[in-house]
């Protein structure tokens, strides 16, 4: 996931996102890290994905913080959430639908 990812400083995942190349990747990992609380410990919770996903937020509010920390202004990030039908979808695949829309 992207929390994930940024607070291990994995750039590389990072960069494999259309639209991010290795330094966006390295500012979301600088500007995001402290903005996100600790890692869920690894199978800590017995209800899988439900319990970490309580503990870092919902992908949505994720994708809005980390389209923020892209450069786009707090509004304008929501908006571009608001936008995609984020029902079951992962952080990293909201970012990456909201820079497409972006692009077009």
């Amino acid at each position: 996931t992207l929390g994930r990812c940024v607070l291990e400083g994995d750039t590389a995942s990072l960069s494999r996102l259309p639209g991010i190349g290795k330094k966006t990747a390295e500012r979301l990992v600088i500007e995001m890290r402290d903005r996100l609380g600790p890692l869920p410990a690894a199978g800590g919770g017995a209800d899988g994905s439900a319990g970490t996903a309580e503990a870092r937020g919902d992908p949505a509010a994720e994708a809005i913080s980390a389209l923020v920390a892209l450069g786009l202004k707090p509004p304008e990030a929501s908006r571009r959430v608001a936008a995609i039908d984020c029902t079951d979808m992962a952080c990293e695949d909201i970012v990456r639908l909201a820079l497409k829309a972006m692009v077009k």
